[in-house]
Formats: structure tokens, sequence, C-alpha cells
């Protein structure tokens, strides 16, 4: 299974190699990503196996006509794991028409930090607009405190370690969070081809319900036991990586058990993305994911 990495995270199929979960399939590593829509867009061209990304804009890719059906969450928010909008201490932001004309850090566009902003700001009576007004600025998570210390955004978007290392060290505050605004959510998915769920059936459901165990594995476990794992794994690994980020690590944030997705977890995005996306509205919810390798659906 080809996939790509993230530095300094372990990923549940990473994980469930390591703990033995996937019986004789063999991961194959082809590199790092820093962002889920070029990750999934990777499965769409065949470049890789499996990726994953934020619902939405799975959902994007999916009404552009990628063939493409979710298959685990893997990634959201709770009260331990959650994104921040972050400013500096003396900051005049405080609100959501603090935002209007502001420099605000994301990791990518058309993803989590920016669709999370956006009804943020919505939900706050801002006009289509005010909101266009909001510039966002791609930056490099392990970049997004620095700039934001230097003046270069008024506001930064940091979610689990880079968060929690930023909070360490101090001077900033949080002006709203993702778990504050939508309360405890699954966020993203893996996705796999539609095609090779199908042509490679038995492959995927070893492979899924393997994965499937370790992210409920990391889910119950106790905190200090999943980091001493995560790190060990960093290590071994050798791929020129700190170890020191993962040493914040809080939870999963995966809300159901072993990535279980519900319809809930499209639902929040579809309708806002069918405004741009009308062929979303012919899609129903449940076409767009299934849980039939997942070994917790009963």
């Amino acid at each position: 299974m080809r996939y790509q990495g993230w530095a300094g995270k372990v990923l549940f199929f990473e994980l469930a190699d390591d703990l033995g979960f996937l019986g004789d399939t063999r991961l194959e590593w082809i590199g790092n990503t820093i962002s889920g829509p070029q990750d999934i867009q990777s499965v769409v061209t065949g470049d890789i196996d499996i990726g994953g990304a934020f619902n939405g804009a799975i959902l994007r890719l999916v009404a552009a006509g990628a063939p493409i059906t979710s298959v685990l969450s893997y990634y959201g928010a709770d009260s331990r794991t959650e994104a921040g909008y972050f400013v500096l201490e003396d900051s005049p932001i405080r609100g959501p028409r603090d935002f209007i004309g502001k420099k605000v850090g994301v990791n990518t566009l058309g993803a989590h930090h920016e669709d999370v902003l956006t009804l943020y700001l919505e939900r706050a009576g801002l006009t289509p607009e005010e909101i266009d007004s909001v510039q966002l600025v791609v930056v490099p998570p392990v970049s997004a405190e620095q700039a934001l210390h230097s003046g270069q955004l008024d506001v930064a978007c940091m979610t689990d370690i880079t968060r929690e290392k930023a909070l360490a060290r101090g001077g900033i505050r949080t002006v709203f969070s993702d778990y504050e605004l939508l309360g405890a959510f699954s966020a993203g998915c893996y996705v796999m081809r539609s095609a090779y769920l199908r042509e490679h059936a038995d492959t995927a459901r070893r492979f899924l319900a393997g994965t499937a165990r370790a992210a409920r594995w990391a889910q119950t476990r106790p905190r200090d036991e999943v980091v001493a794992r995560f790190a060990d794994i960093i290590t071994r690994r050798q791929r020129n990586e700190d170890t020191e980020a993962i040493r914040y690590w809080r939870s999963t944030g995966v809300a159901l058990p072993g990535g279980l997705i519900a319809d809930r977890e499209f639902d929040l995005w579809k309708e806002r993305a069918a405004e741009t996306r009308p062929a979303l509205h012919d899609i129903a919810t449940r076409d767009l994911y299934t849980n039939e390798f997942n070994p917790y659906r009963s």
C-alpha cells in the first residue's frame, strides 16, 4: 500500500504495521505531504493507494467527479485536541468582526482551517464581502507560530502538536477553536479509489480492519503509552525527524470507535459545499463513505 506520510506524525496504518495488525500487507512510503487536498488528489491520480484529508476537501473532489470512497475517520476535534485560531496576547482581535481585512495563516486552501473560519464568520453575521476581505496565507504548520510572532500574520491556525508547543512557549491566546464552534467531531477521512475497493476487496478489508484496530488502540490506551510508541516508530523509521513534537500529542480526536464514519461528519460541510458545487445535491451522503471494512461497525 503506497502512501504519503507527515513529518513528525504517525498515521494509523503506520501504527497498525508496527503493532502487527496488517498481516502480510506491506506499506510503501513515497514521501511526505503537508496538505490533505494534495494527498487525496494523489490517490485519484494513482500515485498512492490511500490518503487522507478534511471531509470538506473530499466533498469538493467528489463533486469534481473523483472516483474515491472514504473508508475511515482519522482525525478530528475534542476537548483535548482542537484547531485554534491564535493571535498575540496584545492583539486587538477578539471576535469575528475583528477578522475583517486581516491575514490568517492556514496550512492549505480549500480545507479544514478555511472552512471552519468561514463558518465562524458566517454564524457571526458577516457578509460575503466582509468574509472575502480576510486574506488566507498558506504557511507550513511548523512555521505558523514564527510567522505570527514576526508580524507576517495577524492570526495563525494551529492544531494538535504545533498548537501545544506554541502554547507551552506562551505569548499567544486563542480567539476561537473548531471544538468551541462545533463540539466533538471527526473532521477528516482516509480515502481510497472506489475501483480498488471493488477489485481488491479482500486486501482492502484486511488492511482497513488492521488500521481500524490501530485507531481503536490509540483511542483506548493511556496517553503516555501511545506517545512512547509513536516516538519509537518515528525514531526507527529514520526519516530525519524530530521526536520532540510528538510529546505534545493529546488524543486522536476521532469521535467514533475505530474511525467509524457518520453522516454528520459530511453533512456538516455538504450544504455549504453544494452552494458552489451543485453536483453535490445529487449525491447521497451514504454514497460518500463506507464502514463495510471496519470491524467496529456492529
